[in-house]
Formats: C-alpha cells, structure tokens, sequence
C-alpha cells in the first residue's frame, strides 16, 4: 500500500504540474511591462522621466501584424515612443472601429488594439486610445449619447484591463460645435466613470485650438483630466509660438495650484493647410520642449487637396504602411527629431 500510495503521489504531481504550469506561464506572457505614470508636469514611464516623441498611426486597426512590426520598426529607430490610434476610425470607405456606434466592441477591431497594445507594451511603447462622437470625416456620427459613449469607455478599459502602457483620450477635439461635441459635465461623468473601473488609467480630452484659462480650469479641476492635450493652431507661424503658449498654461496652472503635463498629441502636419516643411516639424518641437511640455507628435493624415486623399499616411493603413506613405519632408522631419531632444537636454526612452 505504501508503495502504491507514493507511486499515486508521484502521479499526482505530474498532473498538477502539467494542468497549471501553461496557465501561469500564459499569465506572465499577458503581464503588463510597462506603466505610465505622472510626476508634476511631466510623463514618467516605469518611474523614470520620459519625453513622449509620437507619431499618429490613427487607422491602425486597418492595418497587418506585419504592416506594425515595419513601421513600429522605422518608428523606434526615430526615437519615436508612442502612438496615437482611434478607436472610432471610420475613412475612405473603412471603418476600422474598435466599438461600434452605441459603443459595444466591434470585431474583429477590438481584438486587434489589445495586441497592438501588447505589441507596444513588448516594446516599451505607449499608447494613446482615442474615441470621438465623429463629424463625418471620419465616419458617421456616433456615441452622441451619454450612455453610449460610457459604454464606449467601460468598451475599451474592460478589453485592456490590466495594461498601463496607454491613456486614453475621451473625446477628440471635445469643444468643436459639430457633431463632436461633449460637454464639461458629460467629460466628467466620463472621467469618473474610468476612475471606478481603472483608477490609476490615465485620461484626457483634447481641444481642438489652445486654451483659455476658463477652460484650462475647467479640463483639469471640474473633469480631473490627468493632462491637458490642446490641438495648436496650424498657421504657418504657429511653431513660433509653441514655447511661449507652454509657458503660459504651465504659469496658468502653478496659480490655480494645479500643474499637470501639456501633451501635444496633435499638432501641425503636411497638407493641411500650410505648407509645412521639416524646419517647421522641428521647430515645432523644440518650442514644445524648451517651454516645458511633456510630449509632442508627429502629425500626419490625408493630402486635404487630392481628389482621393493620397497619400493617406496613418488616416488609411489598408493598403499601404505608413513610412512608405511619408513624403521626403517628413522623412526629413523624422530623421532630425533625435536631434533636437539631443540639444534640448531630453531623450525619449524606448
């Protein structure tokens, strides 16, 4: 019997062994690597200071695994540390969302921002998730409703539960007068709503303009975002300004005894309505960060002026990658960010 008894024992094992081990290891290949986090009026990721150096990837859901692997590639070998991705992205006939106009998940969209998220969180890149009630530009209108748009947003913190390597952006360009629009006090119902389902997830709302002090207050004391994310103005001067427009919402905020990070998550770009060349993309950047903001993109989308938009860049990622879209301005642009965060005394962490 006792013979027996080890023998059972022993077999025993081997199948506790074998039922749990592919479970816990399928855990630590899902953990999280990589957390956002914020320290005064700066990004920090895995409790070190960062510069986020971004580039708009918007219809990303539209692309391959293999069309990521290559620009997040060309994207890192830039310096380049983040991407801003829509989850409500609708252009040139492909609706690539990952929730769909009463804000359930929509497939196969959903499944395809987890593993980009992963896929970034693999390689020490953050995330920005934005939703928008759309103008039909990029897309129809949706999410028009409180209701539909917090379902959007328990949509999206459910299917990335437990990752810290994105933010999520509630609303784009929220204080537009069009189909856009969301109000202060939807914002904050939004924003408490994440805070009950993901509380140390960070969140904002973009402007489309820059801020007054009214609305800097509102953003920050009445909604709580953890950021502010103005839209500049895209005038051809416009990159002249960006250190002094710093400066102020970062004074703005010391009075009001509230200072969070100033995040250019979209500013000027090509074909828009200037002629923007790679100076400018790198001016822009160095008034970003000689006036103390904590990240900037690189912008870019659709020729506004072509009669089928191309290049598309990120607006259209169906069939073709971003990097084989860019222009030699942009490349140009791209080429010399390094640079600039060099001579500015700042780096963007990979």
């Amino acid at each position: 019997m006792s013979h027996n008894r080890c023998l059972w024992h022993a077999l025993l094992g081997v199948i506790v062994v074998w039922t749990f081990s592919p479970v816990e290891a399928n855990a630590d290949a899902l953990a999280p690597r990589h957390q956002l986090a914020i320290r005064d009026s700066q990004f920090t990721l895995d409790g070190k200071p960062v510069f986020l150096l971004g580039c708009s990837y918007y219809g990303a859901l539209g692309a391959s695994a293999e069309v990521w692997q290559k620009d997040l590639d060309d994207m890192q070998k830039a310096g380049i540390n983040w991407i801003r991705v829509w989850a409500t992205w609708a252009a040139f006939g492909n609706d690539v969302s990952a929730v769909d106009g009463d804000g359930a998940p929509r497939q196969p969209y959903l499944d395809k921002l987890q593993k980009l998220v992963d896929e970034c969180d693999r390689r020490g890149m953050i995330v920005d998730v934005t939703l928008s009630r759309g103008n039909g530009v990029t897309g129809p209108s949706r999410l028009a409703k409180l209701d539909t748009h917090r379902r959007a947003v328990e949509t999206l913190v459910e299917a990335l539960k437990s990752r810290r390597n994105w933010y999520l952006d509630l609303a784009n360009e929220r204080n537009i007068q069009d189909e856009r629009f969301v109000s202060f006090d939807d914002l904050k119902a939004l924003r408490d709503r994440v805070r009950e389902l993901e509380s140390d997830l960070l969140v904002t709302a973009s402007q489309g303009g820059d801020l007054s002090d009214a609305d800097l207050r509102k953003y920050i004391v009445k909604v709580g975002v953890d950021f502010v994310a103005p839209h500049r103005p895209r005038d051809h001067d416009s990159p002249a300004h960006t250190d002094e427009v710093t400066r102020k919402l970062l004074k703005s905020m010391k009075a009001m005894g509230h200072v969070v990070p100033v995040h250019f998550q979209e500013p000027l770009r090509r074909a828009y309505s200037s002629s923007f060349d790679a100076k400018d993309f790198e001016a822009d950047l160095r008034g970003a960060i000689s006036g103390g903001a904590a990240g900037w993109c690189f912008h870019n989308g659709d020729a506004r002026n072509a009669k089928d938009g191309r290049p598309r860049r990120s607006f259209d990622l169906t069939s073709q990658r971003l990097f084989e879209q860019l222009d030699d301005v942009e490349l140009t642009a791209i080429r010399g960010f390094q640079e600039v965060l060099r001579a500015s005394g700042r780096k963007a962490e990979k």
